[in-house]
């Protein structure tokens, strides 16, 4: 038996312990993870025969000055660079001359006008209906939105994607992001190996959770899963919670999957440089050069693209990066290059799912469902819950803490 249990131990879940046992140390907390490891969708590796971290999925400070996570860094002793994001360059002009980037930029900036009048549309309708009929650079817009959202713009809620409130700059956590949130829950109480099949909050005694580990008892719980694992019914509530299964199946996770290439002549590229595979498809990769000066190359694949290539196999996704590569760097690239660790497979990561959450089309409210609490006993957070900053470590961060506080709320004032 314990005061508070929390399902998850990725930020959100992170946050909420840490939160409640600062608030509360005379309550007892346990958070229950899946994985044999927290951090969740945060994950650092030390790449293979470098030992350079690699960041597996969040990488980004974004909204970076006013992002909690830089003073959390400071606090924990990370370093954060704050070398600019290389997004809008393209190295040497490889395969996109300078006045098509302008005709990109217009593009983007013409799309951007017509998403900040659509707010005001009483209906809401999908992000693709805003593209202009035959532009041709259409397929670079849903590219960046497979990078960003990870589905392209025809899956997307206008309204919703109007909410997103995180801006500035975005910097990234030199000894990896993954690490940070790692480093932020030592010491909480948090038991991994430990997933949780089914949570009866029937009756008025305590809430009961099964695990293959055996049943917790809790005052009330914190759940931070995937809408993914939720709309799946990996996790069984009794009684049964239609809304938030609606909710989670109104908010699928997109993919956005990474690919690492070492370089065996690193010299021959600069440092944070930037490519775009092909500007004039919604099919390619993005791809940073040597991020921090290493000795890698960072590749960003999203969307439809990502599913194929995930469903393929995978040997799919370094192929497929090394053929854009060698089409604008020249063939001679393949034999400077090499896959470095295995492409991430978020969509097949069986405790995840995905990547984060979208709002379909009409479901602009359902990040409000999915948050509500259920009688004063469920409280629900993660980065599909955050009303600004979905998508984000950032978002899931400050859901946790939101839902830790609806906790206090809850038990301080119950009889």
């Amino acid at each position: 038996m314990v005061d508070v249990a929390i399902v998850g131990a990725g930020a959100a879940g992170l946050a909420a312990a840490r939160r409640l046992t600062e608030r509360r140390p005379d309550w007892s907390i346990r958070a229950l993870e899946a994985e044999d490891r927290a951090g969740g969708r945060a994950r650092t590796i030390a790449a293979p025969g470098l030992g350079v971290p690699l960041d597996l999925g969040c990488g980004w400070l974004h909204g970076a000055e006013h992002n909690p996570w830089l003073a959390i860094a400071g606090t924990f002793g990370f370093h954060v660079d704050r070398t600019p994001a290389p997004w809008d360059v393209q190295h040497q002009d490889l395969g996109f001359p300078p006045e098509d980037q302008r005709a990109y930029e217009a593009a983007a900036e013409a799309f951007d006008r017509r998403q900040t009048a659509a707010q005001a549309d009483p209906a809401d309708r999908p992000l693709g209906a805003l593209l202009e009929p035959g532009n041709p650079w259409n397929g670079l817009l849903d590219a960046v939105s497979s990078y960003v959202s990870g589905a392209e713009l025809g899956a997307l809620s206008t309204h919703d994607s109007a909410r997103y409130a995180v801006h500035g700059s975005d910097w990234r956590v030199s000894g990896g992001y993954g690490r940070l949130v790692v480093a932020y829950g030592a010491g909480l109480p948090v038991a991994l190996g430990t997933p949780v099949t089914r949570i009866d909050h029937g009756g008025a005694g305590p809430v009961r959770l099964e695990t293959p580990r055996g049943t917790l008892e809790a005052r009330a719980v914190v759940v931070t899963v995937s809408t993914n694992l939720l709309a799946d019914g990996a996790i069984r509530f009794d009684p049964p919670l239609p809304d938030k299964v609606a909710a989670a199946r109104d908010l699928p996770l997109g993919l956005a999957n990474k690919v690492f290439l070492h370089l065996a002549a690193p010299e021959a590229l600069p440092a944070d440089g930037h490519l775009i595979g092909n500007p004039r498809s919604a099919r390619t990769g993005a791809y940073h050069l040597r991020p921090f000066g290493r000795p890698v190359i960072e590749v960003y694949i999203g969307g439809t693209l990502a599913r194929e290539l995930e469903q393929a196999g995978a040997e799919a996704a370094a192929a497929f990066a090394l053929d854009e590569l060698a089409g604008l760097l020249g063939d001679e690239f393949r034999r400077q290059a090499s896959p470095l660790t295995t492409t991430t497979t978020w969509g097949r990561t069986a405790t995840v799912r995905g990547s984060y959450a979208y709002a379909k089309p009409g479901a602009a409210g359902q990040r409000a469902v999915l948050a509500a609490p259920v009688e004063g006993r469920l409280f629900f957070a993660g980065e599909a819950t955050s009303p600004d900053a979905f998508t984000t470590a950032r978002g899931a961060y400050e859901s946790g803490l939101r839902a830790a506080d609806e906790v206090l709320a809850a038990l301080e004032t119950a009889p």
